[in-house]
């Protein structure tokens, strides 16, 4: 049996299965030093589940997989816990590792079962499938002959996935298209990008989306941020909105870009060996002179706080947007038998002025996880305990996420739209619609035979274009709210762009577009000024960076 650790900061809510422990536990707990008193305490506690274990299997009045009883009964343990600590079974261990790492041989979809159908959710730039033509919304019908109906989603990744430089044969059903169409693709190492985008904006200001963090991210931002700074950049614009997190060390580094050496970045605690660390800049940032404004809003966690609350309490730059997450809780990744995983939290950590910014959660963790659903004020009422203060003797807060600096809500995409605008969102109507355009002049094998309308690169989105969406709403069975159609029509025209411009000319293009006419961020780039004077503050400098 071997045990992996590694230390992670995983995404807001994470959900898992897994198989047996007991004995990895032991071992985790042999290694740790405890008392034998402890470790016979461990072991009769272990017997007993055993015992009840082997009685359900044997006397339950159905039979039973073993399995499963084992997976429950982690499940329950878990949940006693916190909402982070999880245990992964071998495919989602794999898919943990697959997205740290940032790569992964394959020919580069995502897929979804949707009433037994195998459906492309998503098409990875550059990829092997990209190349090939295949589109989001393609419904995979056979795999090497075989009819997928009814197959599962592992059923389809197994058989897709496989050794670089093979190929795999499938024919996908498009909508908008007369006939099934056959592909042979070849297997290639397929790359995870973590910052999704990188562009200029006006006024000299750099723009660089990191959407997630992986092995590979701070090598993405570095490659990035050179770009831009050879084409002008004098500002620049971090989104990290959405940002659900990753590894410590890569938020440690991609804080450092922006900080002098020695400037503390954050610092964990927690009861186990070398649970407490101090992390600090190792060298001085490239990037440390640069006026900043981080955007954050309710959905960015973990590593993305790490940085945006680093870059606050050193008064390095002005967080703006929503009040994040609130997730300061550190998990070590622990590999164990079958290519499992146990993912459990071991320490909490806290930012350079000394703020825990984790939010607590009730019993179920119900209300801790539906956070980002509830609406957000400018302002909200603090415990006079979580009161720290900034480099510059500025009042921030613990408690429960990083607040920003200047508030402006907009939790999709930079909008507050209605309840129905939403809806129009989560039901996938935009992504829906969007299936019903091609690329004039896409010349990829895919691309060709099919009765779509055609739309160039830097189309807008016209009133017949917007009222033949309503049409489609309208046939999806979907109740029509004239009043909150009206009310989202500025939301409603740029994510019909988002989507068709993501489906046909790649996510850099649709976010350039998008952040045109994103509120959220047309608010950020007016308060450079800000940021600029709030690096010119004078700071008192420690080694703790305020704590």
């Amino acid at each position: 049996m071997t045990l992996m650790r590694s230390r992670t900061l995983l995404a807001a809510a994470v959900l898992a299965v897994g198989v047996p422990i007991g004995l990895a536990a032991q071992a985790a707990q042999q290694q740790s030093g405890r008392p034998a008193n402890s470790q016979e305490q461990v072991a009769r506690q272990y017997r007993i589940f055993t015992e009840a274990l082997s009685a359900v299997e044997q006397q339950y009045v159905e039979k039973l997989d073993s399995e499963r009883l084992v997976y429950g009964a982690i499940e329950g343990m878990l949940r006693t816990l916190d909402p982070h600590s999880s245990f992964l079974d071998p495919k989602a261990y794999q898919q943990m590792r697959e997205r740290q790492q940032g790569q992964y041989f394959g020919i580069g979809i995502s897929i979804v079962s949707l009433d037994g159908d195998i459906t492309v959710t998503s098409v990875f730039e550059q990829s092997p499938a990209y190349r090939s033509g295949i589109r989001r919304g393609d419904i995979i019908v056979k795999i090497k002959g075989q009819d997928t109906k009814g197959w599962t989603n592992d059923q389809a990744v197994k058989e897709l996935k496989g050794p670089k430089g093979t190929t795999v044969q499938f024919d996908i059903r498009r909508p908008g298209a007369s006939n099934t169409i056959d592909f042979t693709v070849e297997r290639d190492q397929v790359n995870i990008p973590t910052v999704r985008a990188s562009f200029m904006l006006p006024n000299n200001v750099g723009y660089v989306r990191l959407q997630d963090f992986s092995e590979t991210s701070n090598d993405e931002l570095s490659a990035a941020l050179t770009k831009l700074r050879g084409q002008g950049m004098q500002k620049l614009m971090l989104d990290l909105r959405d940002n659900p997190g990753g590894p410590l060390d890569q938020a440690i580094a991609v804080s450092n870009q922006f900080l002098p050496r020695g400037d503390m970045i954050v610092y964990t605690r927690g009861r186990t060996a070398n649970a407490d660390q101090d992390f600090h800049a190792e060298e001085h940032g490239a990037y440390q002179k640069l006026p900043l404004v981080v955007l954050v809003n309710r959905q960015s966690a973990s590593a993305s706080e790490i940085v945006s609350g680093a870059v606050q309490d050193h008064d390095r730059g002005l967080v703006v947007g929503e009040t994040t997450f609130g997730k300061a809780l550190v998990q070590s990744l622990y590999r164990i038998s079958n290519q499992s995983g146990l993912a459990l939290t071991t320490g909490r950590y806290y930012t350079p002025s000394g703020r825990l910014i984790q939010r607590p959660w009730d019993g179920t963790f119900d209300e801790y996880l539906t956070y980002a659903l509830r609406s957000q004020e400018g302002s909200r009422e603090h415990d006079a305990s979580e009161l720290k203060y900034t480099d510059a003797g500025r009042k921030v807060y613990g408690g429960g996420g990083i607040e920003p600096d200047r508030f402006f809500g907009g939790p999709i995409e930079g909008f507050d739209p209605t309840r129905f605008g939403r809806m129009l969102m989560s039901r996938g109507l935009f992504v829906g619609f969007a299936e019903k355009f091609k690329a004039t002049g896409d010349t990829r094998p895919g691309s060709r035979g099919e009765s779509r309308t055609d739309i160039a690169r830097g189309f807008t989105v016209t009133d017949q274009m917007l009222a033949d969406f309503k049409a489609y709403v309208i046939g999806e069975r979907v109740r029509m709210d004239e009043e909150a159609f009206r009310k989202d029509e500025a939301f409603i025209r740029a994510m019909i762009r988002y989507e068709i411009d993501v489906d046909l000319f790649g996510v850099e293009e649709a976010r350039r577009n998008l952040i045109a006419a994103d509120p959220q961020a047309g608010f950020a780039q007016t308060l450079f000024d800000e940021a600029l004077k709030l690096t010119q503050l004078t700071r008192t400098k420690g080694s703790g960076g305020g704590r």
